[in-house]
């Protein structure tokens, strides 16, 4: 792969040695969170994006090399490898170049052409395509007639090496980029409703007749539309203006004027109309569907972080409360480390006597476990739950209303099963509320990240891409974060730089057999935990409770002895130095500077110094709903409400103002100036005041703002962009975080300001 390290320096903006030196980490095993923190000096300080983005080029890079030698196998095998053709199958840079390269010799099923090659054909075809103005067609075409070859008359004569030509044409490399570069560039979509399916359709109203150039698409629309034909209600078509097509065909083939010109013209057009708008139409269809995937994934990731990294409360003694109507709430109580201490069911919305019921119970929790906090969960009964919490005499307690999405995941899941094999579903599914506002991050690495709900059409993009684009976001989290090793699930431990699913069990079957973990070092007695393993993973695992204070830090093992030999010059201990500035400040990092260890490192260290095992997420603030706003009912335009921000998609925001309903901020009302793109102006966890535009009760859906003006923005969302989110069932989405209005973030009143997150 070094022959392309020039290529993807050039394409990416980098120096050519920093690919060369990711490349070779990446060649060793090195995982990117472990390069791109702990190998700065090789890569020149290379990000986690640039890291990733090196990684997919090599792979792709990889996957155009494997397609070619399985090219040139197959051309070897058939005896049909020439020199010249060598040449263009080694040249072709792209995947499309080499395939286009390849088309004429791949084999082929029965085609038009292959049947008038096989009724003597091809000779008429090639004095057709010299164009020689002297040759009369009927003439030449009178001596290939022949009964017995099905070739009765000079007209299908013609017709058969017309056919040749036309499939000449559809294979020829020059034509075909020259073709895609059109239709990248000039192909429209069209979109259709399929007859009789206009009511049952309703949803895709604004596509059944729909034009848009393909280069400008966004990625949303696209894969609506898509969505609409695999329904069966849309039909779809992309292509460029004909006219253009044959012009630049024409121009390619037809050499003149004569007889023998004009079948090759017929031919020319027949191929493109019946072989090469097809093919090129596929083409750029995928293309296109590839680029709408990346978009749709880029968006999901970019809210999955949020998600993943929202503020965590720490570890304090909870109660959660799973909501329900008719089945009761689901209470469970909850250690300061997340253990399950005692469970109940209680019915406060049945009826008078089981609200007092429920009421006593709850107040009997609370006086026995002594918890810090109360977790509603923002399902159905969700607002009225916390509601008949807050009623309670005396109650004094913060309620926190817990994003529940993809908690009935977790609930049915065999993990959930293993942890807790004799408990019903839904206390399950309360645990998980608990334990997600206690460590938002730990409790999401459970679920699969697609059903988390931040996505945006996650079912309709290729899963494969799907899956990797979530997984980096996942890992990259949790290394970002940090993990407490001797607390941490099997689960979050698989996403360690280094470790997987293997050692991350191995890990938590030692520390049972043998207790707590004391020094990092002892992470090397795991079975399979080699230094290989150790060396990407130590730096991300912490020990809060060893005695060496660096082992609760980012400073990475390797790095010891030079943090070792700083407090030595200063005749203090590495605890001094993590304890008093001045002394840190007497460190002169250019005396530490060797040929394994350079100023990026040393710098690093100096800042994991100063916040050695700080939790790099923001601090924990309450958040709470407007009062007497509970369902879509109390809802009228013009009035404003504290929100938050679910879900960003590429045509606005969603967001949560305690109705069971997510509103739709469009794009055209995100902001008093224009706005490109949704996610440059919010992000998922970040708390709005809004401002309801319309309640369309009917159809479940509502309109919101954040402009100064609202509903001046421009047009009403379309039926596919959707008008709200259903909050209905175990999977609705909330959070929590910090009011922002503007750029100015301001805490609502905070009953947590004696809970200050101390960290994990």
């Amino acid at each position: 792969m070094k022959k392309y390290h020039d290529q993807i320096a050039l394409e990416l903006g980098l120096n050519v040695g920093q690919v060369e030196a990711c490349a070779a980490l990446l060649a060793g095993e090195a995982t990117v969170p472990f390069i791109a923190r702990y190998r700065k000096e090789a890569t020149g300080s290379l990000d986690e994006v640039a890291v990733t983005a090196i990684r997919d080029r090599l792979g792709a890079l990889a996957e155009l090399d494997a397609r070619r030698a399985a090219i040139l196998k197959s051309l070897t095998e058939r005896a049909l490898l020439s020199d010249e053709l060598k040449e263009k199958v080694l040249a072709a840079e792209t995947l499309a170049a080499l395939e286009d390269v390849y088309l004429p010799y791949r084999p082929k099923r029965r085609t038009r052409a292959l049947i008038a090659r096989e009724r003597g054909l091809a000779p008429l075809a090639e004095r057709l395509w010299a164009q020689n103005p002297a040759d009369d067609p009927q003439a030449l075409a009178a001596e290939f007639v022949d009964p017995e070859k099905e070739v009765p008359g000079p007209a299908e004569a013609l017709a058969g090496a017309r056919d040749i030509l036309a499939e000449r044409v559809s294979e020829e490399a020059e034509a075909r980029e020259k073709l895609r570069r059109l239709f990248e560039e000039q192909g429209q979509i069209q979109s259709r409703v399929v007859s009789g399916q206009e009511e049952a359709g309703a949803k895709f109203r604004d596509y059944f007749d729909w034009d848009e150039a393909v280069r400008g698409v966004p990625s949303h629309r696209l894969l609506a539309m898509r969505r609409g034909e695999t329904e069966g209600v849309l039909s779809l078509s992309l292509r460029p203006p004909e006219a253009a097509a044959l012009t630049i065909l024409e121009g390619l083939f037809v050499k003149n004027r004569s007889a023998a010109a004009e079948e090759v013209r017929a031919a020319v057009q027949d191929g493109y109309k019946r072989l090469l708008s097809l093919s090129m139409e596929t083409e750029i269809r995928l293309l296109s569907k590839k680029k709408a995937d990346l978009e749709a994934i880029g968006v999901f990731a970019r809210n999955l972080t949020e998600l993943l990294l929202a503020s965590p409360l720490g570890g304090k003694p909870i109660l959660a409360l799973d909501p329900g109507f008719r089945t009761g709430c689901k209470l469970v109580a909850l250690s300061a480390e997340g253990a399950l201490l005692e469970y109940e069911t209680i019915q406060p919305h049945t009826s008078a006597a089981a609200r007092e019921a429920a009421g006593r119970t709850l107040m009997a929790f609370v006086r026995k476990h002594k918890p810090a906090v109360v977790a509603v969960g923002n399902g159905t009964a969700g607002r009225e739950t916390e509601a008949f919490v807050r009623s309670l005499p005396g109650w004094s307690l913060p309620v926190v209303m817990v994003n529940e999405s993809g908690a009935s995941i977790y609930s049915a899941s065999e993990l959930a099963r293993q942890e807790f094999p004799d408990l019903d579903l839904t206390i399950r599914g309360a645990v998980s509320i608990g334990r997600r506002l206690m460590d938002p991050l730990a409790e999401l690495v459970k679920i699969d990240p697609k059903s988390i709900g931040v996505g945006q059409y996650q079912h309709d993009v290729n899963q494969g891409d799907l899956k990797r684009g979530l997984d980096d976001v996942v890992v990259s989290c949790v290394n970002r974060v940090g993990v407490e090793a001797n607390t941490a699930s099997e689960q979050l431990l698989t996403y360690v730089s280094g470790l997987g699913p293997s050692l991350a069990k191995n890990i938590v079957k030692y520390r049972n057999e043998n207790g707590p973990f004391k020094s990092r070092r002892d992470f090397l007695k795991v079975p399979r935990l080699g230094p290989k393993a150790f060396e990407q993973s130590a730096g991300f695992l912490r020990l809060f409770n060893s005695a060496n204070p660096l082992d609760r830090s980012a400073v990475h093992p390797e790095s010891y002895p030079v943090v070792e030999k700083m407090a030595a010059d200063l005749s203090a201990t590495v605890a001094d130095l993590l304890a008093e500035p001045d002394l840190r400040a007497r460190i002169k990092l250019s005396a530490y500077v060797s040929d394994q260890v350079g100023l990026p490192t040393l710098n690093d260290i100096m800042s994991e110094l100063e916040k050695p095992g700080r939790d790099p997420r923001a601090e924990f603030k309450a958040f709470a709903f407007a009062e007497g706003v509970a369902k879509m009912e109390d809802l009228v335009p013009g009035m404003k409400l504290p929100g938050i921000v679910t879900n960003v998609a590429a045509f606005g925001a969603f967001v949560d103002v305690g109705v069971h309903q997510d509103g739709l901020v469009h794009i055209s009302e995100l902001a008093d100036s224009f706005v490109k793109e949704a996610a440059a102006v919010v992000r998922v966890q970040q708390v709005v005041e809004v401002t309801v535009l319309e309640v369309d009760l009917p159809r479940r859906r509502l309109a919101l703002s954040l402009r100064s003006n609202p509903g001046q923005g421009g047009r009403r969302p379309a039926p596919s962009e959707g008008g709200g989110r259903p909050r209905d069932g175990r999977d609705s989405r909330r959070g929590g975080g910090r009011r922002e209005i503007g750029s100015e973030a301001q805490p609502f009143n905070n009953p947590f300001a004696a809970l200050k997150n101390k960290g994990r």
